[in-house]
């Protein structure tokens, strides 16, 4: 039989059951949607978070001391052992272009004309640099040694009177006292600089870590250290320039000269050395328990993209246990229409129709309806995806492996689950398909 008179026989069979039809592909659509929603939104995901990291950042590395062992993100099990001695070191090595370091301070609110605005720990202390000039959208960057901030939008627009450069902060520390601070710049974005920000949207201020950190560091920071505001005797003068300098960080960010693998690396090496050797402060407080990391943000996304691919492939998991289920309602309906059709077989066959004529009519049927729940799966699935990259602001990446993939997987399931029914159809004997009823 020609494949053209197969398909077109095929198709009226279907067309004449539109419903039952329908019903019998939803399996097959519903597998193939759950697979393309969730790969092209973790694809979007990655590509939306790498694509976040600047040409500049691509030569920092972020450091943390941590149990080697310790699973979870950036800064998961860090101490604070890295002082400012320490970061002064690093940063003379020949391998290094600049060290700073990286703390959040607790703070409870931010007032601005008037208007107060809970804040919590979007207050981030850190060098100048970790604010590009090319992430400013106005502005400049804070300088170390001035009670400047460069915000983010987010904490500019959350005042009715939004925040411009030169208005000055109030800002309640959680610790006690209150600073205030001029907005220098406001960046371009409100996602987090860095990987240990994260990348969500939200209020931050970013200042210099002299003098926001040094005051503020309390207890395991500062070595039982006081805050900077409080001291105004000369007695007290001596006991905070002791206590800034046993200040430690919890975290540093070491910049390489340039980009480039060789020159990252090299930072990677010497910073890594002078922290185990005896000349660091670090040092005392290293060991087997205790060892520093120094990771670009590329290595530190690279933790994401594994727990989005183990994510991805039990959502594959649970989507194949549905195309198996509508695999098998395909079979059930064919058999169906096998039984309903042997009339018609017997009548083909008494024509001249060949035994493989029937086999290839109803393997076609198959494939038609498994092709069909593929595509209407793969255009849910988009849909969904599309939605949700909308919704949490991120560009949606078409996976156009992943399309073809499910048509591939459409003809598959149609051929598995066609191929019984087929075969039983080829095999029935014209006189008694004539005589069936």
């Amino acid at each position: 039989m020609n494949p053209l008179e197969s398909l077109r026989l095929s198709w009226r069979s279907i067309r004449g059951h539109r419903l039952r039809s329908a019903l019998t592909t939803l399996g097959v659509i519903i597998g193939v949607a759950a697979v393309i929603a969730f790969v092209a939104l973790g694809a979007s995901l990655q590509a939306g978070i790498i694509g976040d990291i600047s040409p500049d950042d691509q030569r920092n590395l972020y450091g943390w001391a941590a149990d080697p062992d310790t699973e979870g993100g950036p800064l998961a099990g860090a101490q604070f052992v890295f002082s400012q001695d320490d970061l002064e070191a690093v940063e003379e090595l020949e391998a290094v272009d600049a060290a700073y370091g990286y703390a959040t301070i607790d703070a409870q609110s931010v007032t601005h004309a008037g208007e107060t605005r809970l804040q919590s720990n979007g207050l981030i202390a850190a060098g100048p640099s970790y604010v590009r000039e090319s992430s400013l959208r106005e502005g400049r960057q804070f300088e170390m040694g001035e009670r400047e901030a460069v915000i983010n939008p987010a904490a500019a627009e959350q005042f009715e009177e939004n925040v411009s450069v030169g208005d000055e902060l109030e800002v309640r520390i959680a610790t006690g006292g209150t600073e205030t601070v001029t907005v220098v710049g406001i960046t371009d974005t409100s996602e987090g600089l860095s990987p240990f920000e994260g990348f969500d949207a939200a209020p931050r201020m970013y200042v210099p870590t002299d003098p926001f950190y040094l005051e503020q560091a309390v207890g395991p920071a500062g070595g039982g250290g006081d805050s900077g505001e409080g001291n105004d005797d000369s007695e007290s003068e001596n006991d905070e320039t002791s206590s800034e300098t046993d200040v430690r960080y919890l975290a540093i960010i070491v910049e390489a000269p340039s980009a480039d693998e060789d020159d990252v690396d090299a930072a990677r090496d010497a910073a890594t050395a002078y922290f185990e050797s005896d000349e660091s402060d670090a040092s005392e407080f290293l060991g087997e328990d205790v060892a520093v990391t120094l990771q670009t943000s590329t290595q530190l996304l690279q933790q994401l993209e594994d727990i989005l691919d183990i994510l991805q492939s039990f959502i594959v998991g649970i989507a194949a246990i549905s195309l198996v289920v509508g695999s098998i309602g395909i079979a059930n309906i064919m058999l169906v229409s096998v039984t309903e059709r042997t009339r018609e077989i017997g009548i083909m066959k008494a024509v001249g129709a060949q035994n493989r004529d029937v086999l290839g009519l109803f393997l076609t049927e198959a494939v038609i309806l498994g092709v069909i729940g593929a595509v209407l799966g793969t255009a849910l699935g988009l849909a969904v995806a599309a939605i949700g990259a909308r919704y949490i602001d991120i560009p949606l990446v078409y996976p156009l492996e992943y399309v073809a993939l499910a048509i591939v997987a459409g003809i598959l399931v149609g051929v598995v689950s066609g191929l019984y029914p087929a075969w039983r159809a080829a095999r029935t004997d014209p006189i008694d398909a004539l005589r069936y009823e």
